[in-house]
């Protein structure tokens, strides 16, 4: 069976660029059934709803041969920016459980460019799903400079968590130290 290539894991394209934002989109986070999450997204994609499911590249050896897949950072959870309208729509699919409605917008937006950002490096980005206080830091330098997380500790060196408070989970990427620098809280 062929492995197929990566679907639209967010749209418009642009969603994330500043300059195209729409103002008239309010996200709503979808709470899907197990597994449902990139069905849900050709869905959105097709009824062409602006829509962001972070996807996380993982690279298995099958036969001999190395093969990517891509699957969901946050399992079961689909970020829809669309009017309150269209989520009436949403909720008789089969595959949507609940909506959760986000109350600060511009923090999720924020969360999810920084998300969307971390990903876009290519580096490798791993699921935080039980964040834990830490010290909050900026990147300094580098293509991901201006992203403020906390800073984890861990066996492999220092984590960069960048989180999603709205739903309590995170992506993280291991940094050097003099990329980050402390935010005077």
């Amino acid at each position: 069976m062929p492995i197929l290539p990566p679907e639209p894991s967010r749209f418009p394209e642009g969603l994330f660029d500043r300059e195209q934002r729409p103002d008239a989109l309010r996200w709503t986070v979808l709470h899907s059934k197990p597994r449902q999450e990139k069905t849900l997204a050709r869905y959105l994609h097709s009824e062409r709803l602006a829509f962001y499911l972070p996807l996380n590249e993982k690279r298995s050896r099958i036969r001999g041969k190395i093969v990517s897949s891509y699957l969901p950072l946050f399992p079961s959870y689909l970020f829809l920016a669309a009017p309150r309208s269209e989520l009436s729509r949403m909720m008789l699919d089969r595959t949507v459980v609940r909506s959760l409605e986000v109350r600060d917008q511009q923090r999720l937006w924020d969360d999810l460019g920084q998300i969307h950002s971390l990903i876009e490096t290519g580096l490798p980005v791993s699921p935080e799903l039980a964040l834990q206080p830490g010290q909050p830091i900026e990147i300094r330098d580098g293509p991901l400079k201006g992203l403020r997380g906390i800073i984890l500790k861990s066996a492999t060196g220092n984590r960069f968590v960048v989180q999603v408070d709205f739903i309590q989970r995170g992506a993280s990427i291991v940094l050097d130290d003099y990329l980050l620098e402390r935010i005077a809280g």
